[in-house]
């Protein structure tokens, strides 16, 4: 499993939202793309992490850029984390984890026993499907949003 970096075309992926429907890369052809890849709805980074990137601060509409949380919760979980969370953007569940596998950011160690899970990892894809920003931390550690928004000023 290789990681993406900047400079690569972005695999297209399938996740299922939490209305159910899909959400393809396609969806966004001429927009940028921020993929936030987390480990598990409900815990505290994770909720640091999307509350974040949900903020009033990261104000991605007007750099012609959406938001996509991705994580190998299921749907339903994802629904009741992004309400609770008052979050504007949405969320895809990976639950076959075929998505974070193309990505690189699959976890497959072990952590208390637990592996399968995406790492906590930032993409931001350009309107054409390059990625442009890749970066998956230590799992404790969140995505650097200032880079995330230069990296979105730059394109």
């Amino acid at each position: 499993m290789t990681k993406l970096a900047a400079g690569q075309k972005a695999p297209d992926f399938k996740l299922t939202g939490t209305d159910l429907q899909p959400i393809h890369l396609t969806d966004f052809k001429g927009k940028n793309l921020i993929l936030h890849f987390f480990p598990l709805a409900f815990t505290s980074v994770c909720t640091e992490q999307l509350c974040t990137a949900n903020g009033p601060e990261n104000d991605y509409a007007s750099l012609n850029a959406a938001v996509v949380g991705v994580s190998v919760d299921s749907p339903f979980v994802l629904d009741k984390f992004a309400k609770e969370n008052g979050l504007n953007f949405p969320l895809g569940s990976d639950f076959n984890r075929t998505v974070s596998a193309d990505y690189g950011v699959l976890f497959d160690g072990d952590f208390a026993g637990m592996t399968g899970f995406s790492m906590r990892s930032a993409f931001v894809i350009d309107g054409e499907g390059i990625v442009r920003y890749a970066e998956t931390t230590d799992g404790k550690t969140l995505p650097s949003f200032e880079k995330i928004q230069n990296t979105l000023k730059a394109i």
